[in-house]
């Protein structure tokens, strides 16, 4: 690795620039991309608590039907 001194240096007393809603303006010094809010009231654990069960017990009846016995001496 090499010794080099940092080009950015983060000043703690400094305020963050605001919420960028015109880049072409500020090109050289954009601020911070606006954050995107979108509900998260259909998330996965509402799927994966019917898929999960009916996968395993799939592979249970798979696993009955064709291997139960499957004894190697």
């Amino acid at each position: 690795m090499e010794n080099s001194t940092p080009n950015h240096i983060e000043d703690s007393n400094k305020t963050a620039p605001p919420v960028e809603t015109n880049y072409e303006a500020h090109k050289q010094n954009p601020g911070p991309a606006p954050t995107v809010n979108e509900p998260d009231n259909k998330g996965a654990g509402q799927a994966m608590k019917w898929i999960i069960p009916i996968v395993v017990l799939i592979l249970l009846v798979i696993w009955f039907v064709f291997f139960r016995n499957n004894v190697t001496k």
